[in-house]
């Protein structure tokens, strides 16, 4: 496997570079030695590129000029394979910050979808830290693993990917008390939380990420109603560009609106009992019928079909194999209890 990517320097074969072009356009391109990059207006050598620092412009054959950079991270989950919906930048961020993901933490994750969330928490958790992921989908995994080794240069050895249920999975992979952070990213997140609050510390933050007001609301009363958390506190993040050019300042016409909710809440001490908040009256009483009726499963979902996932996943790996990146080559399916109970036991650095 290769080492992990550069991601400073002067420009080398297999690095990931994106081109800027004089109207805005990006094009992402994996450089080799004697490929040429072509548009229907002109053409440039990627040897012209390689050696050169980031942030160089570089003249086409009709005389465009191309903006070389190495792809952020965010440009990178933007444009990558996805047989999922991804979890937006912003809310990317909104997750690291409100579950305080810190270096040397351990971290576990379900659903991994593409990979997007779980490249920023891997970022979050350091080299010294760890991260479990669960999928239940073996395709999604699959395109996740692909996704994560092309734009790292390999599977970081302090990742995991479990295919399977994490109400299932979760107890077996963890002893009880030793995670950190959970984040839930699937779309019952409720049903995972007798297992969540086995594997969490005192003090651990639970982050669920969820699309709609049904899910919000099914989940929040869940989490009440373990009487094991403190208050959830639900949020949603909206994220409006400007435009700035002299004096013609105002908001872009475009933004990035709803995407979902985030409900975050941290375990309390085992007996504990969270005093209860003076609240004016409202319509908080309800039914299992009512909160049933807003489901998921009674409003129907969409599915992604088994052909396009194959075709993701085709070309996830596709994207990882360009980049020198060999995903899945190692047995990494499915954390030992063992190695996550030498893991989680560790002394909390943060």
């Amino acid at each position: 496997m290769s080492a992990q990517r550069r991601r400073s320097g002067p420009f080398v074969p297999g690095d990931r570079v994106q081109l800027t072009g004089p109207k805005g356009r990006m094009n992402t391109i994996t450089l080799e030695a004697g490929k040429v990059f072509h548009t229907h207006r002109g053409m440039l050598n990627h040897e012209e590129i390689i050696g050169l620092p980031d942030g160089s412009v570089l003249t086409a054959s009709n005389g465009d000029e191309y903006l070389a950079l190495r792809p952020l991270l965010a440009d990178f989950v933007m444009s990558m394979p996805r047989g999922a919906a991804i979890v937006y930048p912003k809310d990317a961020a909104q997750i690291l910050g409100l579950a305080d993901i810190f270096p040397g933490s351990t971290v576990v994750e379900a659903g991994v979808g593409s990979g997007a969330l779980s490249l920023w928490l891997l970022r979050g958790v350091g080299p010294e830290g760890r991260l479990a992921s669960f999928e239940r989908r073996e395709e999604f995994a699959e395109i996740a693993q692909a996704n994560v080794a092309a734009f790292l240069g390999e599977e970081p050895a302090n990742w995991s990917v479990t295919v399977g249920d994490l109400a299932e999975e979760l107890p077996a992979a963890f002893e009880p008390g030793t995670v950190d952070r959970v984040v839930l990213d699937m779309l019952a997140p409720w049903e995972c939380l007798p297992a969540v609050s086995d594997a969490l510390r005192p003090g651990g933050v639970v982050i669920c990420y969820v699309a709609t007001v049904t899910q919000l609301s099914r989940v929040v009363e869940a989490i009440r109603a373990t009487g094991e958390y403190t208050h959830p506190e639900p949020v949603e993040t909206l994220v409006r560009g400007w435009h700035v050019e002299g004096l013609a300042v105002r908001p872009d016409h475009r933004m990035v609106g709803h995407t979902g909710f985030l409900v975050t809440a941290r375990r309390l001490a085992p007996g504990a009992e969270l005093p209860q908040l003076k609240r004016r009256a409202s319509k908080s009483e309800f039914s299992d019928e009512d909160v049933e009726l807003w489901t998921p499963g009674s409003l129907g979902q969409r599915s992604t079909s088994d052909k396009r996932l194959r075709r993701v996943v085709r070309d996830a790996q596709k994207l990882a194999s360009e980049t020198g990146a060999e995903p899945g080559s190692d047995d990494r399916d499915a954390a030992p209890a063992a190695d996550a109970a030498a893991h989680g036991d560790a002394d909390q650095p943060r």
